[in-house]
This record gives structure tokens, sequence and C-alpha cells, in this order.
């Protein structure tokens, strides 16, 4: 064999070496290609299995904005133009002061109607307010009941045995009635004004006493009664010029016979 013949052959397996080299690398190319590829089929799978759970999230917030949507229709809108809300008092009949017996099992009946009231008032707070500036509360429940009640039965005999310590005068008084915004509040568009034109007075039984005890009825003593104009100056005057008017009419007629 000659050296260029040996030299041709090295030549030929050194590029044969480099072309399997060369193949090795492509081929482990394709595969590192290969799995960029899956890591990419993979991801992409996880954002698409991830986005129906985006859609559920999406879907789960949707009613609570229409609830609240709902919640904001439900205020109600006064306008300006419309007139306060009045209380009406229709039990006792306000054309006279009303007298209520403080005694047992005399209960009071307070009732009323609403007019222009257009805001259903919390709470309403009744008392009773007397003239020596006492105020007590009304009702059973303290004086608070309900927004809408139209009534309240009142039993002053219970609450003075359950008060010993505020007894209630016999004296006149004036009944409150108000919402939860007090008896001073501005007076506003279908709201409740509160209401203080009912007048009563409360008043205590005398015991019985019989005659034959030393009952005396002090208006129907005559003898008395007749001592004390007897001795009123208005009387002497009264008494002397009917007295003149008499005697001068007599010396009238007894001049007209001569």
């Amino acid at each position: 064999m000659t050296a260029r013949t040996q030299i041709v052959e090295r030549q030929n397996q050194q590029g044969g070496q480099q072309g399997g080299q060369q193949g090795g690398q492509q081929q482990g190319g394709q595969q590192q290609g290969g799995q960029q590829q899956g890591g990419q089929s993979s991801a992409a799978g996880s954002s698409v299995s991830a986005s129906p759970s985006q859609g559920s999230s999406a879907g789960s917030q949707a009613p609570s904005a229409s609830g609240s949507g709902s919640g904001s229709g439900s205020q109600l809108n006064i306008p300006q133009t419309a007139p306060v809300g009045a209380l009406s008092i229709t039990q006792p009949v306000q054309t006279t002061i009303a007298f209520f017996k403080l005694a047992q099992s005399q209960p009071i009946t307070f009732a009323w109607t609403f007019t222009d009231v257009l805001s259903t008032p919390a709470s309403l707070t009744v008392s009773a307010v007397c003239e020596n500036g006492v105020t007590y509360p009304v009702g059973p429940t303290d004086g608070v009941i309900p927004g809408t009640a139209t009534s309240v039965v009142w039993d002053p005999y219970a609450f003075q045995q359950a008060n010993p310590n505020s007894p209630l005068a016999q004296a006149t008084y004036t009944l409150n009635i108000f919402d939860e915004r007090g008896p001073g509040a501005a007076r506003a568009p279908g709201l409740l004004q509160a209401n203080s034109a009912l007048r009563f007075a409360l008043y205590t039984p005398q015991p019985y006493t019989p005659i034959a005890s030393g009952w005396q009825c002090s208006g129907c003593n005559v003898n008395g009664m007749i001592s004390q104009y007897t001795a009123h100056p208005a009387f002497i005057s009264i008494f002397a010029t009917i007295l003149v008017m008499f005697l001068s009419g007599i010396a009238v007629i007894r001049n007209g016979l001569h």
C-alpha cells in the first residue's frame, strides 16, 4: 500500500467520524426540541385547564354584583315636595280634657292614625309629661313601641305600684309621641313630626265614708254658705242698693196717691 493510499483512507475515516458526531448532535438536538415542544404542550394544557376555573370564578362573582345592585335599588327616595308626616290622636277624643281614674284595673288606651308618613319609623316613644315637669313612660315597654303601632295601653296604677319613688300626681298631663329622631327633630318631608296635642288628667278617688261615720258634705252646709255671703262686702252693697230702691219706690207711690 502506498503512502498516498494511506492518506486517503485516514481522511475518509476522519470524515466518517465527523459525520457520525454531527449526526449524533443533530439527533440530540431533535430530542431536546421534542422535549421543549412537550413542555410547551403541557404548559398550554395547564393554561387551558386553568381557564375553566377562571370562568367559574367569574361566574361566581356575577351573582354578588347583581345582589348589591338589588340592595341599592330598594332605597326609598322621598321627594322634597312631599308633605311632613303627621300623627292624629283618635282616642280619647280631644274636644275636652279627658279625666282618668288612678285606680286598680283602670287601664288607659291611647290610639292614633298616621298621615303622609312615607318612611315608617323604626320605633315610637310615648311619654306623659306632668304639669310639674316630671316625665313618665307610657306603656308596658318603658315607653318604646314599634314604629308601626297605632295604639298603646297604659296602666298608671300598676306603674305607680311598681315605682313607688315616682308617684303619679293628681294633675294634668301632656302626651308626647315622637320617633327615633327625638322630640326636637326638624320637620322633614315624609317623616313623622312629633305630636304633643293631647292633654289629659289623672285623679285619685276618695274612699267611701258612711254618713253614720261622720261624713259631711262641704258644699251642702246652708248655714255656712249664708254666713259666707253675709260677711262678703259685695253682699252688703247689693242689699243696701235693693233697700234704697224699695224705699224710693214706696215714696213715689205714696206721692202719686196724694
